[in-house]
């Protein structure tokens, strides 16, 4: 059965899907470009093929998805990020990140419920920001909590296909941090551990949520214990 890893050409959808493609598994990642989704499933090598899903256009997503076959894990860690603030709205980038995160994601599950089996896992992919919200984290803060109640309700639908979300704090040595040092060490200084997350760190959890069959219904934070520093 495959896995298959939305937003998988990049940052932490990419490291998962190097994690399974490492055992032998067969794996199917997406992004946006058809050409780019190829490109990296050819260098990752091994069973893994890339085909083209863009979540902000979700009456698309099940033409995209009609070849993939049947399903033991979904992880759907395509994200993006949105500065808009209530004093200062921006509607368009608003509808945008909200389409792709939860009527993006929601359509996914969707497109593939019927090729999940009873042993198969989903792992939506959340973030901090919805308990640690900061300036300009309107739409961010509350799609990532949208998150949340996804779970729960996929859960109870779906079952008994397992549902889990993970939500990592800041992951150091992710790309989206390069040049961040100042950022990354007073984060660093906050986290009880002493210690920032790491993708090594993010992949390890993203794996005992898919594949432990007693993990159901799990908001996972990975951050170190950020958020009590």
């Amino acid at each position: 059965m495959t896995v298959v890893v939305v937003g998988g050409t990049s940052g932490l959808g990419l490291e998962i899907v190097k994690h399974y493609a490492a055992q032998g598994r067969e794996v199917v990642l997406s992004g946006r470009s058809a050409e780019r989704a190829k490109e990296v499933a050819a260098s990752v090598g091994g069973n893994v093929r890339g085909v083209a899903l863009d979540l902000a256009r979700p009456h698309q997503i099940g033409e995209a998805l009609a070849d993939v076959g049947a399903v033991q894990h979904l992880v759907l860690a395509a994200i993006d990020r949105d500065h808009n603030t209530a004093r200062d709205y921006q509607i368009t980038r608003a509808e945008y990140l909200v389409t792709l995160k939860l009527i993006g994601y929601t359509e996914v599950v969707h497109a593939l419920a019927s090729r999940l089996g009873e042993e198969s896992s989903i792992l939506l992919f959340g973030g901090q920001a919805a308990r640690r919200p900061y300036p300009g984290s309107t739409t961010v803060t509350t799609v990532n909590a949208g998150v949340t109640g996804m779970v729960n309700t996929l859960v109870v639908e779906l079952a008994p296909v397992r549902v889990n979300a993970i939500h990592p704090g800041i992951v150091g040595d992710s790309p989206y941090w390069a040049g961040k040092a100042e950022a990354l060490e007073a984060t660093r200084r906050r986290t009880p551990t002493g210690r920032l997350v790491t993708m090594a760190d993010v992949v390890d959890a993203a794996a005992f949520l898919l594949e432990n069959p007693g993990v159901n219904g799990v908001n996972l934070a990975v951050d170190g214990g950020w958020l009590l520093g």
